[in-house]
């Protein structure tokens, strides 16, 4: 089967430019010939990506391109002409390819996997000023409540009429937790649960926690992430076990600000900034971890990071609201604490750091076990593989009739 992904590629690129790169590779070794399109606005997967749409993340330019981006659509058809797709998936699109992705594949069965919220969200997280969550359909409410301004809010009209019109060529939608499948009930979308996977750890890979509790914090550095609360938290932490040390690896436009912070808090000894790691480097920082802590202020759509940690059989610490709260058993893979909630998650960290909880630092056997299956890479494509196999002969059927 020849498949077409599509997808945007951030400059600083998270957890589903993670899952289209593996999945890409699960694919071609299942046998089907693969192609990926995105833009120019990040590494185009390292360069990688086998269709370039120019891309920015200049914001004049972006608040046009967000609406349509012509450059897009001119690559699709590149891709159409050229490879001639038998299906595609689609997954990020609302940064930098537009929606009009979706109607310039029209005439391809396409399937839309949802991985974050930027299709229901003018700000894509769900996030009101106040850092609570966002409980309201998308509208007029988000200027009202202050998420987006009025020339931002205007300007998202069409974008929006664009992304509701294309929708209807999509054959399937599949949204990454049944927390995300929810909110797009909520904004009239139907989907599907099919949770995404993460490999399984290499073959050298070897658990050696360290002397001291050490915590890890992996992911981007920005404000929906919440590691400005696990900043907050640590100190009572470091009271509490003087030994204790916090791992914090990942970029993004808040680093330099956190890092005042940690200084401010009188953290400079305790935590250690180690910028953003390819897998392999992220691999090694979970070996030595007592704990990854993911303090998602927003309701995370999943939660790659955390699923990797238990796949190698690292505890989890992370915010209970959202697809996290989804994938992880508490007081069994890890334990949860109210999003935003500092002081829950400083108790939750000491019962770590002072062997109350996860005394042996390690997720049980079976458990690992259980949710390397469940989440394992050769399994997903299996079952996406099936999808893309009903909507090609739905679609074949339908030309038949017609």
């Amino acid at each position: 089967m020849r498949v077409l992904l599509v997808a945007d590629w951030n400059a600083n690129p998270g957890g589903t430019e993670a899952y289209v790169e593996w999945l890409r590779g699960g694919l071609r070794a299942a046998g089907d010939d693969v192609c990926l399109l995105t833009s120019s606005a990040g590494s185009a997967a390292d360069g990688t990506a086998d269709y370039v749409a120019f891309g920015t993340g200049r914001r004049a330019a972006q608040a046009i391109l967000q609406i349509v981006n012509p450059f897009a659509v001119a690559r699709v058809r590149d891709a159409l002409d050229d490879f001639r797709p038998d299906v595609a998936l689609v997954t990020l699109f609302a940064h930098h390819l537009s929606p009009a992705v979706l109607h310039a594949l029209r005439g391809v069965p396409t399937v839309l996997s949802v991985t974050d919220y930027k299709c229901i969200c003018p700000i894509g997280t769900k996030l009101l000023p106040d850092g609570s969550i966002c409980r309201v359909r998308a509208g007029a409410v988000c200027h009202r409540l202050g998420c987006v301004s009025v020339p931002h809010w205007i300007r998202d009209r069409p974008r929006y009429a664009l992304i509701r019109s294309g929708l209807p060529t999509v054959a399937r939608v599949l949204a990454c937790s049944r927390w995300v499948q929810r909110q797009l009930a909520t904004e009239g979308i139907a989907s599907e649960w099919l949770t995404l996977p993460v490999p399984a750890p290499a073959a050298g890979f070897r658990r050696s926690p360290s002397s001291r509790p050490s915590f890890l914090f992996v992911g981007r550095l920005e404000v929906e992430k919440g590691a400005a609360t696990l900043l907050h938290a640590f100190p009572r932490v470091h009271e509490a076990v003087p030994s204790a040390r916090l791992r914090m690896v990942g970029e993004g436009s808040q680093r330099r600000s956190l890092e005042r912070l940690a200084a401010s808090l009188g953290l400079d000894d305790a935590v250690d900034w180690t910028g953003r790691q390819d897998h392999g480097g992220v691999e090694r920082e979970l070996a030595s971890a007592w704990a990854l802590v993911a303090p998602s202020l927003w309701a995370e759509p999943l939660g790659l990071a955390a699923l990797d940690a238990i796949v190698r059989g690292v505890p989890v610490l992370v915010s209970e609201r959202g697809g996290l709260g989804e994938i992880v058993e508490s007081g069994v893979s890890g334990l949860l604490f109210p999003n935003g909630d500092d002081r829950a998650l400083a108790a939750r960290m000491i019962d770590v750091a002072t062997g109350r909880a996860f005394v042996d630092h390690a997720v049980p056997e079976d458990v690992v076990r259980h949710v390397a299956d469940r989440h394992g890479i050769e399994r997903h494509v299996g079952r996406l593989r099936g999808i893309f196999r009903e909507v090609v002969e739905a679609r074949q059927g339908a030309t038949l009739q017609s």
